[in-house]
């Protein structure tokens, strides 16, 4: 047995081994991730090593994040969750794609709470070559593989159109150019959705 000290003094006995409470533990599985994040970039740190990182069973893993795109996207405080994102574009007709992930983008670059840390992670990127692998492998893999995967599309029309949409989006919130800066998302939309239905047009053979 070990002795826990409890204010005033008192002291209490805590069996050997006992596990912290779920906020601790939630805490140090989000900071283990960071690490191995960093460290080994997306693709490189499994579920199994962050659990073993934070010493912890790997169903704790599961049980407080799902799968590790929730890991990362709390460990790195990354503003858009693909289990939100993906399920609105499955659900729209393929030739509506093109409008349906224009309005998804602007919505969220418009929110300022969720475009900070975006630009935030964009300018480390472009500086640090480790940030720029650990952002680039969960991109491609969490989001832009898997929105290719669900209506049949190539990965380079894919990039093509999130490409076109960066762009605008780093003139309108950044650059703030005009007339983009002042433009309404409904004349946004209009402008972008054939270009993005161009782009993601065709299927592999």
């Amino acid at each position: 047995m070990t002795e826990a000290v409890r204010p005033g003094g008192r002291r209490t006995e805590r069996r050997p081994g006992r596990r912290p409470g779920p906020t601790e533990t939630r805490e140090a599985i989000l900071a283990a991730a960071r690490e191995l994040f960093a460290e080994k970039g997306y693709d490189g740190a499994s579920l199994r090593a962050i659990a073993r990182a934070a010493g912890v069973d790997p169903a704790l893993v599961h049980h407080f994040f799902g799968n590790k795109e929730g890991v990362f996207v709390q460990a790195m405080r990354f503003p858009v969750n693909p289990e939100e994102l993906v399920p609105r574009v499955q659900e729209v007709p393929r030739e509506r794609l093109g409008e349906a992930l224009a309005r998804v983008f602007l919505e969220i670059w418009g929110d300022e709470e969720r475009r900070a840390p975006i630009l935030a992670m964009l300018r480390s990127a472009m500086t640090n070559e480790q940030a720029a692998v650990m952002m680039r492998q969960f991109v491609s893999e969490a989001l832009f593989r898997r929105v290719a995967a669900l209506h049949d599309i190539p990965m380079l029309r894919v990039n093509a159109a999130v490409g076109q949409m960066i762009g605008v989006a780093l003139l309108r919130y950044v650059l703030k150019v005009e007339p983009i800066a002042s433009a309404t998302t409904e004349e946004l939309v209009e402008l972008l959705a054939p270009t993005l239905d161009r782009y993601l047009a065709g299927k592999t053979s």
